[in-house]
This record gives structure tokens, C-alpha cells and sequence, in this order.
């Protein structure tokens, strides 16, 4: 243990800098999250194949920080709900998201960076993954000194939440049909990296009272009427699968129940279309549209603080793009994961002119802010990232992600999921960390 000796300003903002600088210590315990998560062997299994998964630490936010990003969520809510948003965004969508649906969709992820100037929304993703893995982590949590625990508080009834979320979107769908069997589905699912989380997920529904089972969407049977799995005909389906518009042959059946309403499938591909695609968020910076469409002038305020300048990529712009590229961080407009997303200052000639092929976005570049942490004796610098699981327009859970390079990666030695810390602000004085 070793003593803070920097004094903690009164300003949240400020007070959590000073605590991701200087408090380093470890506050993860391992026996605490190996019963968490189910016992010995899962949890060996698990840090033997992905070593990287969890940071031994924690990550420190302002609450008005934290405060800003809820206040962002339920705004986008509100905007989503617009007919006029749908139809806009729904006009660059492919047809399967075309389709009206009851069911809301689960785990919606708003990612930020914490500017200079605050959090800045980088991306919104409709299946983010590792909230149940870190509802687990947030209970296996020890205080290094007095300070930091009295920083700690007890998670709430997260998983609780999660499956009431799941109940909801049945309701939402189906009324008070009884809700009797979900099938969690992604591609060749035991070779995920986060396919331990399946495993939890399934074990979370059938604690509840409902059978599930995970799958491939190659498994299953549309039999014109109902959507089966080894002959059990399913009533839900907890889409982990990155193909958004269900347009892989692999996922034929899934896609004949999601046009014909055979099964409750969440998220789905309108959830994506109206939330996720990147190209959504040109549509958020366009402000005197938003104006148009009756959004109200303190949530375009919000939106234009928060939200990054965001454009189009066009070859007709190919010249500017290239001057100005260390200025801009570029993705795909259906990308997920990072997957094909280059910082403008790393860019080759030859991915730039891939990149004028089409469908990518601009997105101003936002530096992540920093952790310092101590791995194997040395301190090292963290960059890290904050998801927002949410549902409804609530956020559920914040974490962070902690990274060295370019972007996220779960390859870095002590980074990982970690839980966020809120900060109120804190009088001065020492601190042992």
C-alpha cells in the first residue's frame, strides 16, 4: 500500500483524474469473482484462454460525468422514438429493419471517451456484449484504503435487472403469454471470446424459470409457423450475431421468424438501423434538421456537445480527407468491434482508398483519457473507453475498457473490463492507495 499524497480537488472531474493518475493498487479479488462466476474450474478455464479480460483494477468517473451520459441516452431515446428519425435513417437500412417490431432491444452500448471538455459519444452498438461478466466483476471488488471504500457502493440487482429487461421485451411482444424458451445464437458460439458469457446467460434463464439453450443459427428449423431448435420450438431469441440484417444464408430460419413474426428476436435489425448505424450519427450533427423534426433546443445543445463532428466520407472529398486525416478517425457505417476502423495519423494510402470505396464515416477524432496502472512492477499508461448498457433510454451499468494501441482489444496485460467508481467530488487531503 502506498500514500496518495496528492490532494483531491473538490471538482469531480478533477478528483477523478487525480485518482486514475495515483491510485494504482489492485482491487480485483480473484476468489471473490471465481464465485462469482460459477466456481474453480469456469473461472480457470476462463484466465487461461483469455488472460486479458479483466483489469486487476477499477476506473474512476465524475458523477456529473456520468450524470451527462444518462442525460445523452435518454435523450437519443426520445430522438429515436421520432417518426421522422425512422424514416430517415430507415431510408439507408436494409429492408429486413423496415419491418415494425414491439420489442424494444436488449443491451444497447453507448461508448464514450472523456474528453478535455467531457464525454464525447464515440459509437452505439446493438449487442454489446460483457454486461453480464461485469455485473459479476463489480461484486468482486475490494477497497485498497478507507478513501477508495468509501467510493465503493454495492451494486444493485443488476442481473435482476437484465432478466426483467428479457421478460420485458417478451411482454412487449407477446402480452402475458408465458415466455418458455430462449435460445442465445451466434456464429460457431464455443469459439466467441465472449462465449463464457453465454454459458452465464444461459445458467441467469434457467435460474429464472425459463429453459434456454445456445446455439449456431445454423441449428434451426422455420417450419412455417414456428421457429424450432433440436424439435423445442423457441419463443426468444438473445441475438449475439454481428450479421445485423439476419442476411447470411447461415441465418435463413432466424430470418423466415423475424419476417413472418414467429419468434421474439432482440436486438433485431431495426433496433440496429435506428441506433447503430454509423451513418446515424451524420444525422445527429445535422442540427438544423433535428430543429425541423421538433427536437427541442437544450437536447441539441446536448447533442452537439457530446456527440463528435461526424461526416460522410465521399471520393469527391478524397483530397481533404487525406490533408486533414490526423484529424479524423474513420469506420465502417455497419462496423462493429473496431473491426476495419483506423485512426486518421496510422492511415496507409493504400486503406485510404479502400476507404473511398464507400460506406464509411468521419468521426473527429476524441482522444481517449488515461489510466496508470502497475503491471508486473512497472507502471503503465491505459487508455480506456466507458459503455453504457442500457435499455429503454436507462442506463443499467457503466464499465470501462482498458486498452493500449489503436482501439479496444482484450490483448493487452492488465487491461480488460473494469468496474467505473463515481466520484462525487472530495475535500482535500491524503489519501492511502
Amino acid at each position: 500500500m502506498t500514500e496518495l499524497m496528492t490532494p483531491l480537488p473538490d471538482d469531480c472531474k478533477s478528483a477523478a483524474a487525480v485518482l486514475n493518475r495515483d491510485c494504482a493498487c489492485v482491487s480485483l479479488d480473484h476468489r471473490a469473482l471465481e464465485q462469482a462466476l460459477g466456481g474453480e474450474a469456469f473461472y480457470r478455464d476462463l484466465r487461461e484462454t483469455r488472460p486479458h479480460l479483466f483489469s486487476d483494477s477499477v476506473v474512476f468517473v465524475g458523477r456529473r460525468h456520468l450524470a451527462q451520459m444518462a442525460e445523452l441516452v435518454a435523450v437519443i431515446e426520445e430522438l429515436v422514438a421520432l417518426p421522422a428519425w425512422q424514416e430517415h435513417v430507415l431510408g439507408w437500412a436494409p429492408v429486413s429493419a423496415r419491418r415494425p417490431c414491439a420489442a424494444r432491444g436488449v443491451f444497447l452500448g453507448y461508448d464514450f471517451h472523456l474528453g478535455d471538455d467531457g464525454p464525447k459519444l464515440i459509437e452505439i452498438n446493438t449487442n454489446a456484449g460483457g454486461g453480464l461478466l461485469n455485473a459479476r466483476l463489480a461484486t468482486a471488488q475490494r477497497a485498497c484504503c478507507a478513501p477508495i471504500a468509501a467510493l465503493m457502493s454495492r451494486p444493485g440487482d443488476i442481473e435482476g435487472a437484465f432478466t426483467a429487461m428479457f421478460r420485458e421485451e417478451w411482454r412487449l411482444a407477446r402480452g402475458d403469454a408465458p415466455l418458455r424458451r430462449i435460445a442465445i445464437v451466434d456464429e460457431q458460439p464455443a469459439g466467441q471470446y465472449l462465449a463464457p458469457e453465454f454459458e452465464l446467460f444461459r445458467q441467469l434463464f434457467e435460474a429464472d424459470g425459463i429453459a434456454a439453450v445456445i446455439a449456431d443459427p445454423t441449428e434451426f428449423e422455420w417450419d412455417g409457423a414456428r421457429l424450432l431448435h433440436a424439435g423445442q420450438v423457441i419463443d426468444l431469441i438473445y441475438n449475439r450475431l454481428t450479421d445485423f440484417s439476419l442476411g447470411d444464408p447461415a441465418c435463413a430460419a432466424l430470418r423466415a421468424a423475424w419476417d413472418h413474426d414467429g419468434a421474439v428476436i432482440t436486438p433485431h435489425p431495426r433496433a440496429h438501423a435506428l441506433y447503430a448505424d454509423k451513418r446515424n450519427l451524420v444525422a445527429l450533427g445535422d442540427a438544423a434538421w433535428l430543429a425541423e423534426i421538433g427536437v427541442a433546443a437544450d437536447a441539441r445543445a446536448l447533442i452537439a456537445d457530446m456527440v463528435p463532428a461526424t461526416v460522410a466520407v465521399t471520393s469527391a472529398a478524397a483530397e481533404r480527407f487525406w490533408t486533414e486525416r490526423k484529424r479524423w478517425f474513420f469506420k465502417p457505417a455497419a462496423g462493429y468491434g473496431s473491426k476495419a476502423a483506423y485512426r486518421g495519423d496510422k492511415l496507409t494510402k493504400r486503406v485510404f482508398e479502400e476507404i473511398l470505396q464507400g460506406g464509411y464515416i468521419a468521426q473527429s477524432l476524441v482522444p481517449p483519457s488515461e489510466r496508470r496502472l502497475e503491471v508486473a512492477g512497472e507502471a503503465r499508461q491505459f487508455k480506456l473507453d466507458l459503455r453504457n448498457y442500457a435499455y429503454a433510454g436507462k442506463v443499467q451499468l457503466v464499465v470501462a475498457r482498458l486498452y493500449q494501441g489503436q482501439t479496444t482489444n482484450f490483448r493487452t496485460p492488465g487491461g480488460g473490463f473494469a468496474p467505473v467508481f463515481e466520484v462525487p467530488g472530495a475535500a482535500t487531503g491524503k489519501m492511502q492507495a
